[in-house]
């Protein structure tokens, strides 16, 4: 595990990690796809975050300067983006990372601002990632 991240796990108590946090975080799974189904409260979204460090941070231990986006996080609904981008800001703070949401019932123009001044990740709702890849407004070819 970086040690940003380990240090970011370290500030919020975590002592050891939760079972999904566990399995997703196997080295022998780092860049395959995963199905991950578990109870609310299991940890699942710092687990994604886990399960996504290596292959956008690779052998770096912080984020360069942030450009294209290099990952996309599609949630269902508003709430649950804004819950995804809240618990990967505080587990990412140490490596660097700049996350952005963009998602319904918020200020297009301030997420298109956001975009062009450069995400490492993007977390979004479905219609309004729609909306910013009809408007050329989002660049997914750097995506990892």
């Amino acid at each position: 595990m970086k040690q940003a991240l380990a240090d970011a796990l370290a500030d919020r108590g975590y002592e050891t990690l939760t079972p999904v946090q566990e399995e997703v975080s196997k080295p022998e799974l780092a860049g395959m796809d995963m199905l991950v189904s578990a109870q609310t409260g299991s940890g699942k979204t710092v687990g994604f975050g886990l399960a996504i460090a290596p292959t956008l941070l690779g052998e770096a231990e912080k984020f360069d300067r942030a450009s294209a986006p290099l990952a996309l996080v599609i949630a269902p609904t508003r709430e649950l983006a804004l819950q995804v981008k809240r618990e990967f800001q505080w587990l990412f703070r140490n490596a660097g990372a700049v996350i952005a949401s963009c998602v319904g019932g918020m200020d297009m123009r301030e997420e298109r601002r956001n975009l062009e001044r450069g995400a490492h990740m993007v977390v979004a709702t479905p219609g309004r990632l729609r909306d910013h890849i009809t408007r050329s407004s989002i660049d997914l070819g750097s995506l990892r």
